[in-house]
C-alpha cells in the first residue's frame, strides 16, 4: 500500500456480478454510489443513481431465467458515469417504456435505454453526467 491515494480514470469499467436475486440488488447500489462518490457526484446525484439502479433491477429481475447473474457495469468518464445492468432472462422482451419504474428511470437518469439480444439476454443502460460546480 501507498501514501498516495488511488485514481480514477476516465475509461476505466468496473464490473460486479451478482445472482439475480432481489437480496443481491443492494450490493450493487453500494457500487454505483461508491464509483459516483468518487467521481464527485454530488449526494444528490448519487442518491439519483441508486434509485436508478434499484429501478433497473426491477425490470429485469421479474423475468431472469433460473441461475441467472445480474452484472452491473459502470464505465467511468471524465464527468459522466455510465451503467449497464444485464440479465439472462427467459423471454428476451424489452422492459415497458411506459411503466412506472421505466419513467423513474429516465427522470433519474441522463439517458436510459434497453438492448435485448436474440440469446435472451437484456441490458437496461443508463448515463449520468455530474452537475460541475460553478
Amino acid at each position: 500500500m501507498t501514501d498516495q491515494p488511488a485514481r480514477t480514470r476516465s475509461g476505466d469499467v468496473v464490473e460486479v456480478r451478482v445472482p439475480a436475486d432481489s437480496v443481491y440488488v443492494s450490493l450493487l447500489r453500494t457500487a454505483v454510489a461508491a464509483v459516483a462518490a468518487r467521481l464527485d457526484f454530488t449526494v444528490d446525484e448519487i442518491d439519483d443513481l441508486r434509485i436508478a439502479v434499484d429501478e433497473a433491477c426491477a425490470l429485469l429481475l421479474p423475468d431472469t431465467a433460473a441461475d441467472a447473474q445480474l452484472i452491473c457495469r459502470l464505465t467511468l468518464g471524465e464527468n459522466a458515469l455510465g451503467i449497464a445492468v444485464t440479465a439472462a432472462t427467459r423471454t428476451g422482451a424489452a422492459p415497458e417504456p411506459t411503466s412506472f419504474a421505466w419513467m423513474v428511470l429516465t427522470a433519474l437518469a441522463g439517458e436510459v435505454s434497453v438492448d435485448t439480444s436474440r440469446d435472451h439476454e437484456t441490458t437496461i443502460g443508463l448515463s449520468k453526467t455530474r452537475s460541475i460546480a460553478p
